[in-house]
């Protein structure tokens, strides 16, 4: 529409007639009678107005004809729709007093009314806009006023929203924002609404502001509706929350807070504002979660029950609310190590408990057990009590492992408390060393039997994470190498290649240093092999064709490297190894004898000390009455090197004719303790009574005479003697104070060589650093006592290893080379 100044400048206009056509027409465009307007002839109307500098009275007069409507007809028609449904509140909660159905509907009316008001206000505004297009781009632009469209969306805000309904009423925007509050309280309660009224009005408060400036922080939505929604919204889940915590489980009240959350981003979307879901979800997950949590975590059907019975999802559920609210996952994490902790002291406490079960005597590994009749072995209850520890242990893991991979989607920071828990249960147990030695120590002599590659590499993994946990892994060292021993010295490994491959894991897993022993014994298990075929080789050479002479099998032991201890019962015996000589057959001397000759021939300047204590033999022996019809039988026994030599005392000696204790232990110098069991075994097991006691009783005790069993009968050709033993294969109380009394002076001399370590690289060090450096390098073999590094560090200064340096500001030390 193109209106030429020139034509016009002569022609006067007279304001008041000309906005008098400007505003009959603005009055048909109000009522919707607009059709028969020419606006190319309202534009050229405004337009003279504007080029006569009149747009300042125009201006004025829009805004007021604007006004004057807007409270004379919008404002009266939208108050009307204020029924008593809506207006009938509580004076402390705000809230209607009427049905629910009544509230609805009343509100559903003003709602629509209001956003019919808006509407028709916007439409008739675009169409105003159009006809006073020049004054807004002369006049308002010049004098920096508001365009005419936004100065009528700031009349509708004043003369509307922000004018009281009626006297002593608030104003309009408060009821507004009260009414679409309560239309959310009903969908939250699960009422159906119409969602598409509460969005109209929403719009109209998006698209106002707080001021005419129209900033954007300022609009009506965000200081007028949202501050007072997210405050209603965390009163009403703060209640919800309460009450669910009441009245429903925890796997219930973790679902519905999963969908109070997903309903109220729904809702932003469809209903309100897309901006206020970021806030309206946090506002639910500090009520519902982060507020709600420790509570929701310790309910009876909380997260122990669900561990307990394995709710799998409801902890993924419990996982998934609090990963929302903190990163850390602290009160589940916190949970969580509660109840491994627990579990764990229960698996120790019923394995203390076990150990503590007094059980009759049972065999040692030393020899074959002895079977019932059901092929069933007699094990020992305390054992029996060591090994469901580990394998309780290993379940206990497994268990936790499974929750954290399907519940809490393999979260590092609860596998690193999950680690911590579990190293605590483990280190918790002062057996523990022992008792993971021992699980090993089982599977290597029958768990792994029949078992395909993968199932003993998982057997031999499920080992080495039992030891990755272990922080005394020094003391475990000291255990594994007396239950190595005896498997190695007594044939009862299923398979060296495993063993071998058990301690490959084992270096992998805490370095070479720790196996550097282990793998000696290897060594010398090789070596004796060679070394015995070597020396029956010799035996051949001589020429000698004795058919009585007795083979022998060797094993060559390095004595710093074997720890022989594991094969004596304590200090006393230890103390009568050392003192008595053990006396040999005649026919058993000269092999002894021979075999001395050969080892030192080859290696001078080596003394050989014989492990009686250690050995075994293969012996025959006739029994008179022993085959059928009375006829004698001949059986192949196989015992200790101890029962040979008692039995060998019975061969020369006359029929009826019997020995007394005392007479057996001065013909042969076996240690009482060890002679008492090896007498148990042969005079008193019923499969291997080959001697007859009298008086017959349980017990073995000085004055009891023994005598040849002619009478010995036994359908096996091939018999075993289990040596009888009143110890556990776990170690008593007095066992393993020795032990740890020996693993604490080696820790001695460990920590002595890390100090002397550090400070040879370091050359001065003050005292703290000192103590914490050492304390760092020697916490992969075992937690080292502060106070013992303290005395070993003034042990090295008493020696001239290191010096206090006097002149430091702290306590320092100074490397002497």
């Amino acid at each position: 529409m193109a209106i030429h100044q020139q034509g016009l400048a002569n022609n006067d206009i007279d304001f008041n007639e000309t906005w008098g056509v400007l505003e009959k027409a603005f009055l048909e465009i109000h009522t919707k009678n607009a059709s028969a307007l020419s606006f190319e002839e309202l534009y050229r109307n405004a337009y003279k107005i504007v080029l006569k500098k009149k747009g300042d009275e125009l201006y004025r007069r829009v805004a007021d004809f604007e006004e004057r409507w807007l409270a004379e007809n919008v404002h009266k028609r939208v108050v009307n729709l204020l029924t008593p449904p809506l207006m009938m509140l509580d004076s402390t909660s705000g809230r209607s007093l009427t049905t629910t159905a009544e509230k609805k509907d009343s509100g559903e009316k003003f709602l629509r009314e209001l956003r019919g008001a808006w509407e028709d206000h916007q439409v008739c505004m675009s169409m105003l806009t159009d006809v006073l297009m020049y004054m807004d781009r002369v006049y308002c632009q010049d004098s920096r006023q508001p365009s005419i469209f936004a100065k009528s969306m700031g009349l509708f805000r004043d003369q509307i929203l922000r004018k009281p309904a009626r006297t002593e009423m608030p104003i309009l925007l408060d009821i507004l924002t009260r009414i679409i509050l309560d239309q959310i309280r009903m969908d939250r309660d699960g009422e159906t609404i119409q969602t598409h009224l509460i969005k109209a009005n929403i719009s109209m408060l998006e698209g106002l502001y707080d001021s005419d400036q129209e900033v954007e922080d300022e609009k009506l939505y965000l200081t007028a509706f949202e501050t007072d929604f997210l405050a209603t919204s965390a009163d009403f889940y703060r209640t919800e929350g309460e009450r669910m915590l009441r009245e429903s489980d925890a796997g219930t009240y973790c679902t519905h807070a999963k969908r109070r959350i997903d309903e109220e981003g729904d809702r932003c979307r469809s209903t309100l504002s897309e901006s206020t879901a970021p806030k309206i979800q946090r506002v639910v997950e500090d009520e519902l979660i982060r507020h709600k949590m420790k509570g929701l975590i310790e309910m009876d059907s909380g997260v122990e029950y669900m561990v307990d019975n394995d709710k799998l999802q409801e902890l993924g559920y419990v996982f998934d609310l609090e990963a929302r609210v903190d990163v850390k996952k602290t009160e589940l994490t916190r949970a969580i190590q509660k109840i491994v902790m627990e579990m764990g002291a229960n698996i120790t406490n019923a394995a203390v408990a076990a150990s503590a079960t007094p059980t009759a005597l049972g065999l040692t590994e030393e020899q074959p057990e002895h079977k019932s009749k059901t092929g069933t072995a007699k094990v020992n209850q305390v054992t029996v009590a060591a090994l469901k520890w580990s394998e309780d242990i290993l379940a206990l893991k497994d268990r936790f492992d499974n929750i954290w991979r399907q519940a809490f989607q393999s979260d590092q920071m609860l596998q690193i408390a999950l680690n911590r828990s579990m190293a605590d249960t483990i280190n918790s147990f002062s057996r523990s060393s022992e008792y993971i030695s021992l699980f090993i120590d089982d599977n290597m002599k029958k768990g792994i039997r029949n078992k395909t590659d993968a199932e003993v590499d998982s057997t031999l993994e499920k080992a080495i994470i039992l030891l990755r946990y272990l922080q005394d892994k020094d003391l475990f060292e000291t255990y594994y190498k007396k239950h190595l021993c005896k498997r190695l010295l007594l044939n009862k490994s299923q398979s060296i290649s495993v063993e071998k491959q058990m301690i490959s894991k084992m270096k992998i897993e805490l370095g070479n240093s720790f196996t550097l022993k282990l793998e000696a014994m290897f060594k010398d298990m090789t070596l004796s092999e060679e070394l015995t075929n070597g020396y029956k080789s010799y035996v051949n050479k001589l020429g000698d064709a004795d058919r009585t002479r007795v083979d022998l099998g060797i094993n060559v032991l390095t004595s710093m490297t074997w720890p022989l201890e594991a094969f004596r019962g304590g200090a006393a015996a230890d103390e009568d190894q050392g003192n008595l000589q053990i006396i040999f057959p005649a026919q058993i001397d000269r092999v002894k004898t021979g075999f001395t000759r050969f080892y030192n021939e080859k290696h001078s300047g080596r003394k050989l000390t014989w492990q009686t204590n250690m050995g075994d033999a293969d012996i025959k022996a006739t029994f008179a009455k022993a085959g059928k019809d009375g006829k004698p039988r001949t059986h192949d026994i196989n015992c200790s090197t101890y029962a040979m030599l008692i039995l060998l005392l019975f061969n020369d000696l006359p029929a009826g004719a019997s020995l007394a204790f005392e007479e057996i232990q001065a013909a042969t110098n076996i240690p009482p303790s060890d002679l008492a069991r090896n007498l148990q075994s042969l005079a008193v097991a019923p499969k291997t009574r080959f001697l007859v006691k009298e008086p017959m009783s349980r017990e073995i005790n000085p004055g009891d005479r023994f005598s040849y069993n002619e009478n010995f009968k036994s359908q096996f050709v091939k018999i075993k003697v289990g040596v009888v033993s009143a110890g556990n294969k776990v170690e008593g109380d007095r066992e393993r104070k020795e032990t740890e009394k020996k693993n604490n002076d080696s820790r001695g001399y460990v920590i002595e060589a890390c100090v002397v370590r550090i400070m040879k690289q370091r050359k001065v060090l003050a005292h703290t650093a000192l103590l914490n450096e050492t304390i760092t390098q020697l916490s992969a073999q075992f937690k080292p006592d502060v106070n013992m590094i303290k005395k070993k560090i003034e042990s090295l200064i008493e020696r001239e290893y290191l010096e206090r340096v006097e002149e430091a500001a702290v306590p320092s030390y100074r490397y002497l080379a």
